[in-house]
């Protein structure tokens, strides 16, 4: 952790236009630092927050695990958003919903949370940037819930390798990893992934799917086209 210069403030506050709002001499409990895969923290469901953090670069990946060990990705955080199941649990003083985990070399602008508070109370942009921040995962969390309660695993499947092969004919990732993903088994999804590949829609390799036949999978999604 390191005490924040000019040069490092500046650049806060291109990637949270929000904060250049704040006065100079408000940034002395502030503090940046870098993590990683490998970095040790606790920052679990239940653990109560001691700041709010902020991404500056990377990403981590919130998720849910279920009390029979199932684990759920709910959502990523990356530059210039935060979590806004942290938001929640420090404007409510509650404990931390959800747990962390860090996919990548990310860096963390910290606040503590009375200055948080504080910072909320006292400027409008930074109130109105968290609400957003609120709006916008609602929708994502809102799309997950929907999917995992009406929709079947073959349509969440397809779903998620269409979205994630847009620019590309293949999608880098295990079975395990995409049950995590999709808040599934991973005897469900081999099972259905070799049903698919049966079907011409996606030819399965080691870590990897790649797309054979798009139509498929759309018909899937849209059996009425």
């Amino acid at each position: 952790m390191t005490n924040l210069n000019d040069q490092q403030r500046d650049h806060i506050q291109q990637v949270f236009p929000v904060f250049s709002h704040v006065p100079d001499e408000s940034w002395d409990l502030a503090q940046l630092v870098r993590v990683t895969s490998s970095t040790p923290h606790s920052i679990r469901e239940g653990h109560m927050l001691q700041h709010a953090m902020f991404i500056m670069d990377g990403w981590i990946r919130v998720f849910k695990i279920s009390s029979s060990g199932k684990e759920i990705t709910l959502y990523r955080v990356g530059s210039g958003q935060c979590c806004v199941l942290m938001m929640a649990s420090i404007l409510g003083e509650t404990e931390y919903e959800a747990s962390v985990s860090i996919e990548a070399a990310t860096e963390v602008l910290l606040l503590p949370v009375a200055q948080f508070r504080t910072w909320m109370n006292t400027h409008q942009p930074i109130r109105q940037y968290i609400f957003k921040q609120f709006i916008d995962r609602m929708t994502n969390v809102t799309h997950l819930l929907e999917n995992v309660a009406f929709q079947s695993i073959p349509y969440r499947i397809a779903e998620y390798l269409l979205l994630q092969s847009a620019q590309t004919s293949s999608v880098f990732i295990t079975h395990e990893r995409l049950a995590v993903e999709l808040g599934s088994s991973r005897e469900v999804i081999t099972r259905t992934l070799k049903d698919l590949a049966a079907k011409k829609a996606i030819v399965l390799g080691r870590g990897r799917i790649t797309i054979s036949d798009r139509s498929i999978l759309n018909l899937i999604i849209n059996p009425l086209l």
